[in-house]
């Protein structure tokens, strides 16, 4: 199969930056595997411990040594929508290895915070750390060291990105990772927006807004916009951690049953004591990094991943950087239209053929390597198919030859873009990624005046004062992993949808990060380094005319360079934030996060790659 020379070339940076770290990652997963089922390394004491309560049938099971014992790690929690259909899932697991020849056991709990909760509250300052806190929780479930190979059970926003990295650090274990599918379609987003901007322009009451949310948000499974729980669940699939077609499925049906079920068969067989054996350590590799950027752009997938995927590409010894997305982006057509990008849900999107269709579009372009290993085998092929219930029998058919939806799904021949829906800026503000898929061409340039604040909840103010009509580019500063956490600020995209709605050019430019599912008002967001770290985005000065051009690449602030480079960055009192829903907890993440570029990792196993 031919590969797009780009992607070739981008694989090969990757390769070559990542040579030595690559190399110690692998020499450790060599180290740590164990000939024979893993238990039966432990002494009888350990042993005696590990499965003194379980069931009888298990114990003789896990007694004998011979058999493989699969670790269930879950974020299952009732209050999150998505992850509430976890529960089922252990003992669908459980019975499934049973019928294999192997053993499951719950090895441990992981947290799962919703941004959909926390949304603009001082919740949202944890939730970048909960990747790690996520990561280091799985590692502690794994560590007993008695397991074979892992289910990882989680969806959305930074616990996938955290299983992934917990689980990269015990990599000379097969890992399979098992969504819950996204809830049925609900109100449209489109009226949903509609609604929350009305609610901005104090047109609707709160409690007519709260029904629309309701009405969107309605029952289990995954939020059905694209933005990164979803995002996600794309990822998976293309880095061959998923069954084929499972990310797309609705929670609660027997085609989800029947995929859970096979999740915990295929990781029973693909463990050392099994006869294909697939270490995580090789289906995580430079090939598929790149082809998971590439899924990304694709699909106009969530900003989130240009932190999370360098974080998890970072726990496998691979180092990444903006770059290498930017030129990706250039030859990365956008062949799905999924809100925020469009008007379409998940659903629809799965509907008009899925992941099978993205993927086999993708690898006739050359713009995917096939030659990777996945937990189905080898290859990507394996992920051109859907699963259907023929009777009471899971079995896979090739994804339908067209789109049933070409307002949401292409071919390759007719994308909706012929570059991908991320873009990176530079100038003298620093480093930036914007979103563009979803901001009409029209508005992808802004030059106005920066209007400054230090919180979101003071743009807003402004806003409600009716300060706000008139091009203006508003810089959120101080919003990086250092200073706050580096919480989303999708609470400002109505006001600002309303603003440029009316006419105005408007722009957010900000160290801090949108939602997944950033939408149609352009927003430079991550800039690196942040302010609190010396970025030069603490220069800027009310009134300050800046350039954005999501076009060209540029984030600039048009000041001359002598008075630019005599220019004092500003300071923040930041106390606010550093007390209170568990902030003095995390004071250390704080201290030592790294850069937005840098996958905001607050732990450092290899070299920082450089900006």
């Amino acid at each position: 199969m031919n590969i797009h020379p780009v992607l070739a070339r981008v694989t090969e940076r990757i390769r070559q930056r990542s040579a030595t770290t690559r190399q110690a990652y692998l020499e450790r997963t060599r180290n740590a595997r164990q000939s024979g089922t893993v238990r039966g390394h432990a002494s009888c004491t350990n042993l005696a411990h590990a499965f003194a309560a379980a069931p009888g049938n298990d114990k003789l099971v896990l007694r004998e040594i011979r058999q493989p014992n699969l670790a269930i790690v879950s974020a299952y929690n009732d209050m999150l929508s998505a992850h509430q259909p976890l529960e089922r899932f252990p003992a669908l697991i459980k019975e499934a290895a049973r019928a294999a020849g192997a053993v499951a056991q719950f090895a441990g709990g992981v947290p799962a915070m919703c941004d959909g909760v926390t949304q603009g509250q001082p919740g949202m300052e944890l939730s970048l750390f909960s990747r790690d806190v996520i990561a280091m929780a799985t590692a502690v479930a794994l560590s007993h060291n008695v397991f074979d190979g892992g289910l990882y059970l989680g969806v959305c926003d930074k616990i996938v990105p955290g299983l992934v990295i917990g689980a990269l650090q015990f990599g000379h274990l097969p890992a399979v990772f098992v969504p819950a599918g996204p809830m049925t379609t609900g109100l449209s987003n489109d009226e949903k927006a509609k609604i929350r901007q009305l609610h901005a322009q104090g047109k609707l009451d709160r409690e007519a807004l709260l029904e629309a949310e309701m009405k969107a948000y309605h029952g289990p499974g995954t939020c059905t916009f694209y933005g990164t729980a979803n995002s996600n669940q794309m990822l998976m699939e293309v880095l061959g951690l998923h069954l084929p077609g499972a990310a797309f499925v609705t929670p609660n049906t027997p085609l989800r049953d029947a995929l859970t079920r096979a999740a915990a068969e295929r990781a029973a067989r693909i463990t050392a004591a099994g006869p294909e054996y697939t270490p995580m350590a090789e289906v995580i590799d430079e090939k598929a990094i790149a082809n998971a950027i590439v899924g990304l752009l694709a699909t106009g997938g969530s900003t989130n991943h240009t932190i999370h995927l360098v974080a998890m590409a970072w726990a496998a010894g691979i180092l990444i950087d903006w770059d290498d997305f930017n030129a990706l982006s250039d030859v990365v057509p956008l062949l799905a239209r999924i809100y925020p990008n469009g008007s379409a849900d998940v659903n629809h999107f799965h509907a008009a053929g899925g992941m099978g269709f993205l993927i086999r579009e993708l690898l006739g372009l050359g713009l995917l390597h096939e030659d990777v290993k996945t937990v189905a085998g080898q290859g990507l092929s394996h992920y051109t198919r859907e699963p259907f219930l023929d009777g009471d029998t899971l079995v896979w058919r090739d994804a339908p030859a067209n789109s049933l939806d070409t307002d949401v799904l292409r071919s390759g021949g007719e994308p909706f873009s012929a570059d991908g829906g991320l873009k990176l800026l530079t100038g003298n503000l620093g480093r930036a990624v914007i979103k563009v898929s979803a901001v009409k061409p029209a508005n992808r340039v802004v030059e106005a005046p920066a209007i400054i604040f230090d919180s979101q909840d003071d743009m807003l103010a402004a806003f409600s004062r009716g300060e706000l009509h008139r091009d203006f580019v508003a810089v959120v500063r101080f919003q990086g992993p250092k200073a706050n956490g580096m919480p989303e600020l999708h609470k400002l995209t109505p006001a600002l949808g309303v603003l440029q709605d009316e006419g105005f050019k408007v722009a957010l430019v900000t160290d801090g990060r949108m939602s997944g599912a950033s939408g149609k008002v352009p927003a430079a967001i991550h800039v690196t380094p942040e302010c609190l770290a010396g970025g030069p985005l603490g220069r800027v000065r009310d009134g300050d005319v800046l350039r954005l051009d999501a076009e060209t690449g540029v984030l600039e602030a048009l000041v001359s360079p002598v008075e630019w480079d005599a220019r004092v960055g500003a300071v923040a009192d930041l106390s606010a934030h550093q007390h209170g829903i568990g902030r003095d907890l995390f004071v250390n993440a704080r201290a030592h996060a790294a850069g937005a570029e840098q996958g905001g990792i607050t732990f450092a196993p290899y070299p920082t790659p450089a900006a």
